[in-house]
């Protein structure tokens, strides 16, 4: 997502700005890893070399602290405040994996991990021009929904291991339905969104419409057909924000 909404930038700022946010990824995807080993162990997760082990719970924590490391340092090397917002995304990814994606809070760390997403893409450019509040908005429900939507196929393996974020209580409440419902509406709001802010509203309009049938699809489906849907959503968003030239105000 990132990479596409840099692509305004220079050729410079899109390789640094890409490559820190590269590093930022993998520095949570790792700690997460490393964090959940026990838990992905008892879920029987085969991909996760750590819950296999396959390799040391250590070795990744290192992984993890590197990465961050040169996520900060690439972001620093475009500029302070590409860093500062850097820092922002890639912290809640971490403070999400320390701890808080058992809490309501679950869901804050994911908007604070993609409603900054513009903003890191215009501060590689000239006079850092401050994003559309639109873009902002869109990003933020796309990191929301994919988060309802990402729990959808593991609800039962949370709730056996304890994990009990914004989604799981959702589901806890009212059942995992309301999960899936909860994803579509966030998804096919932030398409909404778009549609309506666009400037090139033949871009905006297609992607709503197969935003509208991926939604139906994920409504109707079954097994993992609405986290593909919800997922399918979530990429018609992204490429719809970065053709739409969203990320820059004015």
């Amino acid at each position: 997502m990132t990479t596409l909404l840099a692509a305004q930038a220079t050729a410079q700022g899109v390789w640094l700005t890409a490559l820190a946010m590269l590093f930022g990824q993998l520095s949570i995807g790792w700690s997460n890893d490393a964090m959940d080993g026990a838990r992905d162990a008892a879920a029987g997760r085969t991909d996760k070399p750590v819950a296999t082990g396959a390799i040391g719970a250590r070795a990744v924590w290192l992984a993890a602290v590197a990465g961050l490391l040169a996520a900060l340092a690439t972001a620093l090397a475009i500029g302070v405040l590409t860093a500062v917002i850097l820092a922002v995304i890639v912290g809640a990814g971490w403070a999400y994996n320390l701890g808080l994606k058992s809490t309501p809070a679950s869901g804050l760390m994911f908007i604070l991990g993609f409603g900054p997403i513009p903003a890191y893409a215009t501060s590689t450019l000239p006079a850092h021009p401050v994003p559309t509040w639109y873009a902002t908005a869109a990003a933020a429900l796309v990191g929301l929904g994919g988060h309802f939507a990402n729990v959808l196929p593991d609800l039962a393996v949370d709730r056996a291991t304890g994990v009990n974020g914004l989604p799981q209580q959702v589901a806890a409440r009212w059942g995992a339905r309301a999960v899936r419902v909860v994803a579509l509406v966030l998804l096919l709001s932030a398409s909404v969104l778009l549609l309506l802010a666009s400037s090139r509203v033949w871009v905006a309009a297609a992607g709503l419409g197969a935003a509208v049938v991926l939604t139906v699809v994920g409504a109707l489906g079954t097994g993992r057909v609405p986290f593909a849907a919800a997922f399918g959503i979530a990429a018609v968003d992204v490429v719809v924000l970065a053709a739409g030239g969203y990320a820059q105000g004015g």
